[in-house]
C-alpha cells in the first residue's frame, strides 16, 4: 500500500499544497493511506482532509514518519544538513546548477533516500506534466506593474502578501495604476508562464507585446526591450539562450523601467537578463540596478503563493493522475524522474 505524507510547507510565505481534500479522497478510493501535516499558514484547511479519510499528523513531524512513507511537500526542506532516508516529491532544483543542489543531493546519498523532483515529472516527449507556471507569470506581471506604479510616483515597490484571489489582486493594481496604462512586452508568451503575465496586463487593459521563439531567433539584441515600459522574462535560462537586456541596460537610452524576470534565475550563467545578481522577496520586491532613470527589477521565486489558493487547486488537478501511479514507481512519470535522480547521484 502506497503511504503518501503531505508535510507542511516550512518556508516562509509559503501556504501552498500539491493535493487538495478531493484528490486525497480519490487516492484513498484506490487504497492508498494519505497522512497529512498540522500547517499554521497552508492555504486549504486540515478538517476537509481528515473529512475525506487522511490521518493528521503534526506540522513538521515528516523526519519521524514510516520508513516506507513517500513525503510529498512543494518547496525546499530545512537546510540543516541531516540525512534524508525517505523518498521525497518536492521541487529539488538540483539538477541544473543551482549552488543548493550538491548539498541537497548529498543529503539524499547519506540517507539511502530518493528524490522525485516535481521538475522531473515529466511525459513521454519530455513535457512537464504539472507547473505552476500560468499562476507565476499572472503573479509575477502584477508585481512588476506595482513596482511601475511605485516607481511612478517617485517611490520603489513596497513589501506584498498574499491576496485572497486575482480578482483582487486585479482590483488592488488598478487603483495603484490610477488611470495609467504602461505598456508591455512578454518574451515566451506563449507558454504556460507568458499566458499567465498576458492575461494579468489585458485584465487591467495595458497594451502587450507578445513575442517567443520565432521573434528571438536572431539572437539579438533587441532594442524592442527598451522601448516598453515592462518587460518580462517567461523562459528559462538554458544554453544558447540569447541576452534580452544587456548588462549595460541602465545606461542606454529607453523607456524600460521595471523588468519581471518571472523566469528568475540570476545564479544560472545563462542569465539572459544580467542586469542583477539576486532573486528578490515578499519584503523587498525589486532590486533597483539603476537611478538615473530607475531601473528595477522584479525576481521573486515562489511569486505563486501570492495567489496560493487558484495555484494550489491548478497544480494539483494536473498531478493528480500521477499520484494515482505512485504504486507503480518503475514506469511512467515516476520511472523518469527516478532515472534522473539516479544520473546526477551516481
Amino acid at each position: 500500500m502506497v503511504h503518501l505524507w503531505v508535510r507542511a510547507e516550512q518556508r516562509q510565505n509559503e501556504e501552498r499544497v500539491g493535493l487538495t481534500p478531493a484528490g486525497a479522497a480519490a487516492l484513498i478510493a484506490k487504497g492508498f493511506q494519505i497522512t497529512v501535516e498540522e500547517s499554521p499558514v497552508r492555504a486549504l484547511p486540515l478538517q476537509p482532509y481528515l473529512d475525506a479519510g487522511c490521518t493528521r499528523a503534526a506540522y513538521a513531524s515528516w523526519p519521524d514518519a514510516p520508513p516506507d512513507a513517500i513525503i510529498f511537500g512543494l518547496k525546499e526542506l530545512p537546510e540543516d544538513g541531516t540525512p534524508l532516508p525517505h523518498r521525497h516529491i518536492l521541487f529539488g532544483h538540483a539538477y541544473k546548477g543551482q549552488p543548493d543542489g550538491p548539498a541537497l543531493l548529498a543529503r539524499f546519498r547519506a540517507g539511502g533516500g530518493r528524490l522525485y523532483d516535481l521538475e522531473s515529472l515529466v511525459d513521454e516527449r519530455g513535457r512537464r506534466v504539472a507547473a505552476f507556471g500560468y499562476w507565476a507569470g499572472f503573479a509575477g506581471a502584477g508585481v512588476s506593474v506595482k513596482a511601475w506604479a511605485a516607481q511612478d510616483t517617485g517611490n520603489i515597490c513596497p513589501p506584498v502578501a498574499r491576496y485572497a484571489d486575482k480578482n483582487a489582486m486585479i482590483a488592488a493594481l488598478s487603483q495603484e495604476l490610477d488611470g495609467r496604462r504602461p505598456t508591455a512586452l512578454i518574451i515566451g508568451a506563449l507558454g504556460r508562464v507568458g499566458t499567465g503575465a498576458a492575461d494579468l496586463c489585458e485584465a487591467l487593459g495595458l497594451r502587450v507585446t507578445r513575442w517567443d521563439m520565432a521573434e528571438t531567433a536572431s539572437g539579438g539584441p533587441f532594442p524592442e526591450v527598451l522601448a516598453h515600459d515592462l518587460f518580462f522574462n517567461c523562459i528559462l535560462a538554458r544554453p544558447g539562450c540569447p541576452v534580452f537586456v544587456p548588462a549595460d541596460a541602465g545606461t542606454l537610452d529607453r523607456q524600460l523601467r521595471v523588468i519581471g524576470d518571472i523566469a528568475c534565475d540570476p545564479g544560472s550563467a545563462y542569465n539572459p537578463v544580467p542586469v542583477y545578481d539576486r532573486a528578490t522577496s515578499w519584503e523587498a520586491p525589486v532590486v533597483r540596478v539603476h537611478d538615473a532613470l530607475p531601473l528595477d527589477v522584479m525576481a521573486i521565486d515562489n511569486l505563486p503563493s501570492l495567489l496560493p489558493i487558484e495555484a494550489s487547486e491548478d497544480f494539483a488537478a494536473q498531478l493528480l493522475p500521477h499520484l494515482l501511479t505512485l504504486d507503480d514507481l518503475e514506469h511512467g512519470v515516476w520511472g523518469r524522474a527516478q532515472a534522473e535522480y539516479a544520473r546526477f547521484t551516481r
